[in-house]
């Protein structure tokens, strides 16, 4: 049996064809061309703003998360803060002043990926601190791998600050790291060693 609603003045949406089911014809969406159209707007809409909304940049580590690393990349305006730090990995936003510089270093017992969102700078690395053989320019959507044990490290040379993430493996910084500049970082790692 089919469902039929009243539709005035008549029982049926063509009164002509008196039997013949009409299902959901009898009333239309405003846009009854694409029916859903404004649906799917409001839901684009929705995930949009889900996807660009402000949240607190702190370290989610040992708990699943998920973020739109992009957005949050370019959000965070401290040089260092650990997002997420787990057993065996750890992920920290990074912005880089204008001119300024990660500071020369060397992990020796852990890789390192680096991903540029925003801004452009000078990647160097070498064996040794005094002779950086490898220099490569870098801008937006570059990616950086950095293997144990080369000394490395990345200059500003645009005029924005420069917005990066890194991930270490394993993790390099204690949970719930925050460097506001690149002196609290540099005090940081002098007390950590």
């Amino acid at each position: 049996m089919y469902y039929v609603p009243y539709t005035y003045p008549y029982a049926y949406q063509n009164p002509y064809y008196a039997n013949v089911p009409i299902y959901n014809y009898g009333r239309q969406d405003l846009y009854w061309g694409y029916p859903y159209e404004l649906d799917y707007a409001n839901r684009y809409q929705y995930w949009q703003s889900i996807n660009q909304r402000n949240f607190e940049i702190k370290d989610y580590g040992k708990q699943p998360f998920v973020v739109n690393i992009e957005e949050a990349t370019k959000q965070n305006n401290t040089f260092r803060t650990a997002l997420w730090t787990g057993g065996h990995f750890q992920v920290t936003l990074m912005s880089i002043n204008v001119g300024e510089d990660i500071g020369l270093e060397m992990h020796p017992d852990v890789d390192q990926f680096l991903r540029i969102e925003d801004g452009q700078g000078i990647v160097q690395m070498g064996d040794t601190k005094d002779n950086l053989t490898f220099r490569e320019s870098v801008s937006d959507d570059f990616a950086i791998i950095i293997p144990a044990g080369k000394w490395h490290n990345i200059t500003n040379t645009g005029d924005t600050p420069l917005k990066l993430y890194s991930i270490y493996a394993p993790p390099e910084h204690p949970f719930g790291t925050v460097h506001r500049t690149k002196a609290d970082a540099i005090a940081a790692e002098e007390n950590h060693a």
